[in-house]
C-alpha cells in the first residue's frame, strides 16, 4: 500500500476543481491514497450524485481502457448491498463512477464520530460483507474499502459504492498470478471491513488514521501495530462480538477471516442469537430433526436393542450398554425428559439422569425403538469429519471414566457420568452438525510456531473466543440450548456448564455444585492430556490447585486416577487417523 502523504479528508476542494465536466462539486466525502469521493450536482437536471474517482490519472489510452473494463465488469453486478453505477465516464482523461444514493449518507457521516449500538454496527458491516461476498464470488474486488465507500440509507440499508475504482492499471487476466492477486485483494477487503467494524463499535478512527488502507499497511505482516477493541467504550460491546471484531484484525494473519462468507457466518450467528431468530441454534435444531442429534456408535445400539428383548432382570447390564453409545444415551434422555413424557409420569418431576430410571420409565420396548431409530455411524460425515468426531467421543468417554474414579463416596456413578458427558454436549453436536466450523475452531485454538529463534510461540484462541469468532455463539451455549430443548430443567442446565477457567472455584454448597465441579475437574484433566508432553504435568498441577481443596484431591490423586483408568480411549481414533497415541501422564 502506498505511503505518500494524503491531504486531510476535511480539506476544501481547490477552486480550480469546482467542476468536473458537467458535475459541480459540492462536498468532499473522503479521500485515501487510492480514491476519492465527492458529492456533486449534475448541471443537466440538478440531481445530486456521488462521484468516485481514482487518485492516479491513467497514463495512456491502454490504461484508460483497462480501468474502464474493470469498473464496467463490476457495474454489471446486481445485489441489494451493491449500489449500481449510473454512469462510467471520464473528463479530461480523469475516469469516474457516478452513483445515485438518494437519502443515503456515508458510513463516516452516519457514525458522526460516535460508536453505534452493537447490533446496528454488526448489521451494517454484515450488509456490506454480503455485497462484497457476492462481488468476490463473481471475480470482482473493491480494493479500497473506506467509510465514504459505504452508503447508509435512512432505513438502515447499506450499499457499497466504488467497486474496482482503485483497480490497478493493467489488462484483465485470468492467469494464475492474476487469480492469486485477486484472492489476496479480496482478503484485504475483508480485513478492511474488520477495521471499519472496530471503528463502528468504538466510535474512534482506528490508529488515528482515517485512511483504512494505511491502517492495513501498519498491521502485521507489513507493520507492527495491533488493532483490538478497547475495553472502555461508550456503547457496551458483547463478548461474542468483541471476539469476532478482534479476530477480523488479529495480529496473527493466520487467525483472520479468509473470506467474506466466514465473517458473515460469525456476525449472522451472533445477530441471530441476540434476536433468537435463525442462526446456528435454529440451524442445529433443524438438522437434528433431519439427521438426529448424534449418530450411533458401531455395535452398541444394536446390542442394546438385542438386550431389550431379553429378561427384565438385566436392567443394570442394559444401562451399561446404553451408556456406551452417546447417541442412544442422548435419545433416552430426550425421551424421558421431554414435557410430554414427564407430564405422563405420576411420580415427581425431578430430571432423569440415570439410564436405569430412563429404562424403567420407557420400558424395554421404548429402549428398542430408540436404538433402532438412530442414524448409523457416522451419519452424513466424510472420513475426516468422522475421525474428528470419533476422537472427541473418545476424549469425552475418558473424562466420564475419570470423573467416576474421582467421585466422592455416595455419588451415583451414572449421574457423574452423564453430567460429565453433558458438559461436552455442545462440542459433540458441533463436531457432528458443523464439521467444517469445528475444524476452523480447532485451527484457531492451535498455537503458531515462534517467528524467530528464542521467541515464544504465538498463542491460539481460547475455545470460547474461537467459537464466538466462527459461529457467533459459544459451544457451551449450543449444548445448553440442546439440553433445554430436551426438557432438562435449570438445575441440570447449570451443571452442564463447565466452571469458567478464568474464575476462581468456589466451595460447593449443594450436591449439584459438587457434581458440576467434579465433571469440570475431569474435563480439565483430559484437556491437560492434550497438551504437548512437557506441559502435561504443569497443566494437571493447575487443575489440582483449582479443585483440590473443594474436592479433596491432590495432584497424586489425579495421576493415580488417570493411571487406574482403562487404556487411553483416544488411542484407537488416533491410530486410525495415523497420529501417534498420547501416553498417560508420568508420575
Amino acid at each position: 500500500m502506498p505511503a505518500s502523504p494524503v491531504p486531510n479528508d476535511t480539506a476544501a476542494p481547490s477552486p480550480r476543481l469546482r467542476q468536473v465536466g458537467r458535475f459541480t462539486l459540492l462536498r468532499l466525502l473522503g479521500k485515501s491514497v487510492l480514491t476519492m469521493a465527492w458529492q456533486v450536482t449534475d448541471t443537466r437536471d440538478g440531481v445530486e450524485l456521488v462521484l468516485v474517482l481514482p487518485r492516479a490519472q491513467p497514463t495512456d489510452a491502454r490504461a484508460e481502457q483497462a480501468w474502464d473494463a474493470a469498473v464496467r465488469r463490476a457495474a454489471r453486478l446486481n445485489h441489494p448491498n451493491l449500489a449500481p453505477a449510473v454512469e462510467v465516464g471520464r473528463h479530461d482523461r480523469w475516469p469516474y463512477l457516478a452513483y445515485e444514493v438518494g437519502d443515503a449518507v456515508t458510513l463516516r457521516d452516519h457514525l458522526g464520530g460516535q460508536a453505534l449500538p452493537a447490533q446496528e454496527a454488526a448489521s451494517l458491516v454484515n450488509q456490506a460483507l454480503r455485497g462484497l461476498a457476492f462481488a468476490h464470488e463473481a471475480g470482482v474486488v473493491h480494493r479500497d474499502i473506506q467509510p465514504y465507500m459505504l452508503m447508509v440509507s435512512a432505513a438502515g440499508v447499506l450499499r457499497v459504492i466504488g467497486l474496482e475504482a482503485a483497480a490497478p492499471i493493467q489488462a484483465h487476466s485470468l492467469d494464475a498470478a492474476a487469480l492469486r492477486a485477486q484472492r489476496d485483494a479480496a482478503q484485504v477487503d475483508v480485513l478492511a471491513m474488520g477495521v471499519l467494524l472496530h471503528q463502528a463499535l468504538s466510535g474512534q478512527v482506528v490508529l488515528d488514521e482515517p485512511d483504512v488502507g494505511r491502517v492495513i499497511a501498519r498491521l502485521p505482516p507489513a507493520g507492527r501495530d495491533i488493532v483490538r477493541l478497547p475495553w472502555g467504550t461508550a456503547q457496551a460491546i458483547p463478548e461474542p462480538l468483541r471476539a469476532i471484531a478482534n479476530r477480523a484484525t488479529d495480529r496473527q494473519e493466520r487467525q483472520r477471516y479468509r473470506n467474506a462468507r466466514t465473517l458473515i457466518r460469525a456476525l449472522e450467528g451472533w445477530l441471530s442469537a441476540e434476536t433468537s431468530s435463525g442462526g446456528p441454534l435454529a440451524l442445529l435444531l433443524e438438522r437434528m430433526r433431519s439427521i438426529g442429534v448424534f449418530p450411533a456408535m458401531p455395535g452398541a445400539a444394536s446390542r442394546a436393542a438385542r438386550l431389550a428383548l431379553m429378561e427384565r432382570e438385566r436392567t443394570n447390564e442394559l444401562a451399561e450398554v446404553v451408556l456406551e453409545d452417546m447417541a442412544l444415551t442422548f435419545e433416552m434422555l430426550r425421551h424421558v425428559n421431554s414435557a410430554q413424557v414427564r407430564a405422563s409420569q405420576e411420580a415427581g418431576n425431578d430430571p432423569v439422569l440415570t439410564m436405569r430410571r430412563a429404562i424403567a420409565m420407557l420400558g424395554l420396548d421404548g429402549v428398542r425403538r430408540a436404538a433402532n431409530g438412530l442414524r448409523a455411524w457416522p451419519g452424513p460425515l466424510q472420513e475426516a469429519g468422522a475421525l474428528a468426531l470419533e476422537k472427541i467421543v473418545a476424549r469425552v468417554k475418558h473424562a466420564a471414566q475419570l470423573a467416576q474414579a474421582l467421585r466422592p463416596a455416595g455419588y451415583d456413578a451414572e449421574v457423574v457420568n452423564l453430567v460429565t458427558v453433558l458438559q461436552n454436549l455442545g462440542r459433540l453436536v458441533v463436531h457432528y452438525h458443523f464439521a467444517d466450523e469445528a475444524q476452523q475452531i480447532n485451527r484457531l485454538m492451535q498455537p503458531a510456531d515462534a517467528q524467530a529463534p528464542g521467541q515464544a510461540e504465538e498463542p491460539g484462541m481460547s475455545e470460547e473466543s474461537a467459537s464466538f469468532a466462527v459461529l457467533g455463539v459459544d459451544i457451551e451455549t449450543i449444548g445448553v440450548a440442546v439440553a433445554r430443548q430436551w426438557g432438562l430443567d435449570e438445575s441440570v442446565l447449570l451443571m452442564t456448564r463447565r466452571l469458567p477457567i478464568a474464575a476462581p472455584v468456589r466451595a460447593p454448597e449443594t450436591d449439584d455444585d459438587t457434581l458440576r465441579a467434579l465433571a469440570s475437574c475431569a474435563n480439565e484433566c483430559i484437556d491437560a492430556l492434550g497438551q504437548p508432553p512437557a506441559r502435561i504435568t504443569p497443566a494437571l498441577t493447575r487443575v489440582a490447585q483449582r479443585h483440590g481443596r473443594n474436592l479433596k484431591l491432590s495432584l497424586r490423586d489425579l495421576q493415580d486416577a488417570l493411571h487406574m483408568a482403562p487404556a487411553h480411549p483416544e488411542r484407537g481414533a488416533r491410530a486410525r487417523a495415523g497420529a501417534p497415541a498420547t501416553g498417560l501422564v508420568p508420575l
